[in-house]
């Protein structure tokens, strides 16, 4: 719904004064960002709100969109902020900040992570069981590791976690069977290459995955992300992910 309005209305520049609280004065602008945005589309899930390094305007990261507001909630500008001085994605590096805190809060327990005894590097994988590139990546997690790369996945199934019907989707109840299994890294490399595990299920973090994926502006797998935060892309070869991660340290 979020990226629907985006696309519908935010053409470099969107006039919120409709939205703007009466009260944003005694509120404060944050408050006034709030009402704004949920003026604007109601059932937005807004994560974040803090000074944009732009004057006069907060940065704004809800529904997995991030945008930029006035403090006085009359405007909104969607867009990727550059400093031309500095040369630098102000708008990616608010994207890797708050990917970073948000995938800390992710237990060891719930990924299933594939690491070499020492790693120099750690990468998160939002990941799907039946996704072609998804697979393809799996088939060289050797390779990983012997880069010195350990690779933590997390659930993501394309699908999504219901269908139309509400239903859960095949895909979802695949990836709880194998977040379920007694040997889960077995039962995850056996799922990569097209054997289904048994149908199980237990207190699981699948759903909880997709939705953290969703808020992170995930759209597709794989979509592997650095211990910093910064998003490397989809699928990559080890050499080029190595390279990747040489290059940001």
């Amino acid at each position: 719904m979020f990226k629907k309005y985006l696309l519908a209305l935010c053409v470099g520049g969107l006039a919120l004064n409709a939205c703007a609280a009466t009260d944003s004065a005694a509120s404060g602008p944050e408050a006034t960002i709030r009402k704004a945005v949920l003026s604007l589309v109601p059932n937005a899930n807004i994560d974040s709100v803090r000074p944009a390094p732009m004057q006069g305007f907060y940065q704004v990261i809800a529904s997995g969109h991030l945008v930029y507001v006035s403090n006085d909630g009359k405007y909104m500008l969607n867009g990727d902020l550059i400093d031309l001085s500095k040369k630098k994605n102000i708008t990616e590096d608010g994207w890797a900040d708050f990917r970073r805190a948000e995938l800390a809060k992710v237990p060891a327990a719930d990924r299933i992570v594939f690491a070499p005894a020492n790693p120099r590097y750690r990468v998160t994988v939002f990941t799907d069981v039946n996704c072609a590139y998804c697979r393809q990546l799996h088939e060289h997690i050797a390779d990983f590791n012997k880069a010195g790369i350990a690779v933590e996945y997390i659930a993501w199934p394309r699908e999504g976690v219901t269908n139309e019907a509400g239903k859960t989707t095949p895909t979802y109840n695949e990836m709880v069977s194998v977040w379920c299994a007694s040997d889960r890294k077995a039962a995850f490399t056996a799922a990569k290459l097209g054997k289904a595990p048994k149908a199980t299920n237990c207190p699981n973090p699948v759903k909880d995955e997709f939705d953290l994926g969703v808020k992170l502006g995930v759209t597709g797998t794989p979509t592997i992300i650095g211990e910093d935060g910064s998003m490397l892309g989809g699928y990559v070869t080890p050499d080029e992910l190595l390279r990747a991660l040489k290059s940001g340290s």
